[in-house]
């Protein structure tokens, strides 16, 4: 009997990284590989980085570490972001074969099967950012209930703070026939939920002269697929009729994820962010006018530089005064080659955390408001997983999670339910309506 080869993968960061991993790993189906958990023992251990704060650029390394404690002979692939900015470093740690960047790390088989045969190891496969151009088709198969299907991949934006364009290079994307073939793809495998992912996906259409609402539009008609969400859309890239078209769509939900990070107009210009909290602010209250139960969750950055304590509390007052469900808060971490690194005063790691607790105080407010909103009303979930023994839980359209008696027979199904209550963690429970 052959001898079958082993693969385990590990994936940090953000959901256009698990789509990717996705996309490696059918590569890695297609050459008779056998998909193993990354706690197990296996022949290689792709791990597909994030770098976006050195603390993920931290988890990298330990998730090679904790791979080489498990089969200290196996193969180490490191690919994403961290690859791609730092490749020498992640080579200089012992134990790693290979580096690949971004243009590179779908080219993984192929290098793979050169290293056996050179038996040559720390093997860096990386090009300056800038010749990067090809986009390379991703998306999930891996749960049973949601895929995350890329659209778009890199940013032209110029943030002082981020590395994102020069781990991810210049935005691109495909076209809409492509994509709507993949999400075909999708609904055959039974899969009910698309969540689009990219970089800047609301800059979709630059390669190809279309746009992210021609994009959308496209989805609509794909059989199958009962609910499409959008990852994260800039502020200034959301139009009235995107607004307008979830509105009355019955696939794409009434939830929008939009990075905020700042709530002082002097920050963002720090930040060179392309729009200012009026923009903001008439954005968000469009969309509560237009779609008046809508979930809006924001991205805050604390302890960017230049950010004072006057400026701090313009962030705290204007995020208290939006209707918006919940924040998603990151601390500012230093990145080389970035222009932030400039910017005074700094703000030490003490003030970071006492900014992030009260802004994470501050989300667990309004998440709670949002929720206890709901109690009452009959909403679609979409039933996911199993939480316990007794219990299992799903989303509703509006993105309230919710918690309801487990039957392995409802995974995967959309079911009307009404919200009982919403307990002091913010959770909602919910019944069936029969």
């Amino acid at each position: 009997m052959e001898f079958q080869k082993t693969v385990a993968f590990n994936t940090l960061g953000c959901k256009l990284n698990f789509s990717e991993t996705e996309t490696i790993a059918q590569l890695f189906d297609q050459h008779g590989y056998k998909r193993e958990s990354f706690k197990k023992l296996a022949d290689v251990y792709v791990i597909n980085t994030c770098s976006v704060t050195e603390t993920a650029n931290s988890k990298s390394r330990y998730a090679i570490r904790s791979a080489l404690k498990i089969n200290p002979e196996a193969r180490i692939v490191v690919v994403g972001c961290y690859a791609q900015l730092k490749p020498d470093e992640i080579a200089n740690i012992e134990g790693v074969d290979l580096v690949l960047g971004t243009n590179e790390k779908f080219k993984i088989i192929e290098r793979l099967t050169e290293l056996e045969q050179t038996g040559i190891a720390k093997r860096i496969y990386s090009c300056e950012i800038e010749e990067v151009e090809q986009y390379n088709p991703s998306y999930s198969l891996g749960s049973r209930t949601r895929s995350f299907l890329k659209v778009q991949d890199g940013c032209d934006y110029k943030c002082s703070y981020c590395t994102i364009p020069m781990a991810r290079g210049k935005s691109r994307n495909p076209q809409i026939s492509q994509l709507v073939e993949q999400a075909h793809i999708i609904a055959q495998n039974g899969i009910k939920e698309i969540v689009l992912t990219g970089i800047n996906i609301g800059d979709f259409g630059k390669s190809t002269g279309d746009n992210f609402l021609r994009l959308i539009e496209a989805f609509e008609q794909v059989e199958g697929i009962k609910r499409y969400r959008i990852s994260s859309i800039e502020p200034n890239l959301i139009t009235t009729e995107i607004i307008e078209h979830i509105a009355q769509s019955r696939k794409f939900m009434p939830h929008f994820h939009i990075p905020l990070q700042a709530g002082s107009n002097s920050v963002l210009k720090y930040m060179r962010r392309r729009y200012d909290t009026k923009l903001f602010a008439n954005k968000i209250y469009e969309i509560s006018q237009k779609i008046p139960n809508a979930g809006i969750g924001i991205d805050v950055i604390v302890g960017t530089p230049g950010e004072t304590n006057d400026l701090f509390e313009e962030t705290v007052l204007f995020i208290e005064s939006l209707p918006v469900s919940y924040l998603h808060v990151f601390t500012y971490s230093p990145r080389d080659n970035t222009d932030a690194l400039l910017i005074e005063p700094k703000v030490n790691e003490k003030i970071k955390k006492e900014r992030s607790n009260r802004l994470h105080k501050l989300s667990e407010n309004k998440q709670s408001v949002f929720a206890k909103n709901q109690v009452g009303k009959v909403m679609n979930v979409l039933l996911e997983s199993k939480t316990d023994t007794v219990l299992m839980s799903g989303f509703t359209e509006n993105y309230l999670k919710v918690s309801l008696p487990y039957n392995q027979k409802e995974i995967n199904t959309i079911r009307l339910v009404k919200i009982l209550s919403v307990n002091d963690e913010g959770e909602a429970i919910g019944g069936y309506i029969s």
